[in-house]
């Protein structure tokens, strides 16, 4: 046990020991760090002895300006974070930060590591069981911590297949589906990104329904995880990833090239955009009545034209 600290400790336990010890030697009490970081002392007590709620990403923030931390408690959040999450999940998101090349099919929505904070927002509020838009916050900035890996030295290859339906669904509205297209475009500028799309036109396939991720990692060992609505899979027996693998190919290999798919992105986009700027039906009838009474015409009842002067020709 070094410094006092369990080496089979929780992340949470940890936290909670550097807090202890920073705080110590801050000379602090617990009540004088929880006025500094605006929580009552027993909330400190919780965060050190590692019991209660976990801390939130504010508070870890707090606690670091608080005692001087130099981030080191915002840096430790993160995995105190997934503790909550289960543990094969967890075990992809570790291989995920050390894989050197992510092969990735999305069937739904944009892969995390490419998706704009607003679209990631709208995607994280469905489906999840959130106490507070402090959590979605939590969430969003957690996502968006993760694409810094792409900006690195050590950055990995990326290689997304996007299902044409991931650009069809206008995931947190036009505005925000838009923003999320242009990002993708992007990813042109970017030589360690590949976006191609699948189209409907390609029909049926084996990872139909769901999603599917292989990673490499650097000792060239591979690990695939696959991802239905409510559940996910990591899959770590050889035969089996190159089975998953091999499947990605097929899938690589029936989508459109990169260039093909970037202007398939765009299309979508501009036609998304287009169809925002056309009026709904009953807006168009009441332009176009506005429009006659303008003239000084009259609407006639069942579609009929107006007769200049009001006057029908005779039978």
């Amino acid at each position: 046990m070094a410094n006092g600290i369990d080496p089979s400790a929780s992340m949470a336990a940890l936290f909670g020991a550097r807090v202890r010890r920073l705080r110590t030697a801050a000379g602090l009490t617990q009540a004088e760090l929880g006025d500094r970081t605006h929580v009552v002392s027993t909330r400190i007590t919780q965060v050190e002895r590692a019991s209660g709620a976990k801390p939130t990403l504010d508070l870890a923030r707090a606690l670091d300006a608080a005692l001087g931390a130099d981030e080191l408690l915002v840096e430790l959040w993160p995995h105190v974070y997934r503790e909550a999450f289960p543990d094969w999940s967890r075990k992809f998101m570790e291989y995920s930060e050390r894989a050197v090349a992510i092969r990735e099919y999305a069937a739904h929505v944009v892969p995390g590591l490419l998706q704009t904070e607003d679209y990631a927002r709208a995607v994280l509020r469905v489906g999840r069981t959130l106490g507070s838009e402090e959590q979605l916050e939590e969430r969003v900035a957690l996502r968006m911590g993760r694409q810094e890996r792409l900006r690195t030295p050590g950055r990995p290859e990326l290689w997304v297949v996007l299902d044409e339906a991931v650009l069809r669904r206008p995931v947190g509205g036009q505005v925000v589906m838009r923003e999320q297209l242009e990002r993708l475009l992007r990813t042109r500028r970017e030589p360690h990104i590949t976006v191609q799309v699948l189209p409907f036109a390609q029909g049926e396939h084996d990872v139909l329904g769901g999603s599917l991720t292989v990673l490499t990692m650097p000792d060239g060992s591979e690990v695939a995880y696959t991802e239905g609505a409510h559940y996910g899979q990591l899959v770590e027996d050889p035969a089996e990833v190159r089975s998953f693998a091999l499947t990605y190919d097929r899938l690589r290999a029936a989508a459109l090239p990169p260039l093909m798919s970037l202007d398939m992105i765009r299309s979508v986009m501009e036609d998304n955009h287009r169809g925002a700027k056309v009026p709904s039906r009953s807006e168009r009838r009441r332009l176009a009545q506005e429009q006659l009474q303008q003239s000084g015409g009259r609407q006639l009842r069942g579609g009929g034209r107006r007769i200049p002067g009001g006057r029908r020709p005779r039978p």
